[in-house]
């Protein structure tokens, strides 16, 4: 095999790990909200454990990106798709470490808080996953079309996540005994809203691997 077809090959795998990674991100998320709801503290650890290997899939992610660069010393197009590589895994991990956090959240909540988790932050969460999927979609075909779609998503998370914060607040001044425990609501909403930004940074990724511009989806 040519090196440049092995250094394609190698190029092809490196995306198909990246797009396993937002995957597992997704995976997280869904599974973090669900302890959330369900007040499964046992599921909430778990997550956290998870996520820790989540961690060295994105580890082993930039270490091979950063082999192909040293070995192949790739030029133009091929090395904006490595550094925008490195970048998406760093985006990813920490889209991860926001459902772990969620996932503390609900430890923290504990099992018989006697609250009602916000409906809405199932809604933010289910619109951060279709924001995710766009982007693991612009990224796989480096689509700009579907990579500049993510803005108007993003202000959809925004805005639920503002309204969320307003009754979390009003909440807390007719049930001030509960105050900690309805302020981890709040953090759990901002850290599904910090999910989502993460995938507009994902979308301007794209933009900069096509256009070799950068512009703010966020």
């Amino acid at each position: 095999m040519v090196a440049r077809e092995q250094f394609q090959e190698e190029l092809a795998r490196l995306r198909g790990d990246i797009i396993s990674l937002a995957r597992d991100t997704e995976h997280l998320l869904e599974k973090a909200l669900e302890a959330l709801y369900n007040q499964d503290i046992d599921a909430a650890q778990n997550i956290i454990f998870e996520d820790k290997k989540l961690d060295e899939k994105e580890l082993k992610i930039n270490e091979d990106a950063i082999l192909l660069i040293a070995r192949q010393q790739p030029v133009a197009t091929d090395l904006r798709r490595l550094i925008i590589a490195l970048r998406i895994s760093s985006d990813l991990e920490r889209m991860g470490d926001n459902a772990k956090n969620i996932a503390k959240a609900a430890i923290h909540l504990g099992e018989h808080h006697g609250l009602t988790i916000h409906p809405a932050l199932d809604d933010m969460k289910q619109t951060a996953l279709k924001m995710l999927d766009l982007s693991v979609k612009a990224f796989e075909y480096e689509d700009v079309t579907l990579a500049r779609k993510l803005a108007e998503l993003d202000d959809r998370v925004d805005n639920m996540y503002g309204e969320v914060v307003r009754e979390m607040l009003e909440e807390t001044a007719t049930n001030p005994q509960k105050i900690q425990h309805i302020m981890q609501m709040a953090f759990s909403a901002r850290y599904i809203e910090r999910f989502a930004d993460h995938t507009t940074n994902i979308g301007e990724s794209i933009l900069y691997l096509v256009k070799g511009e950068t512009l703010d989806l966020n």
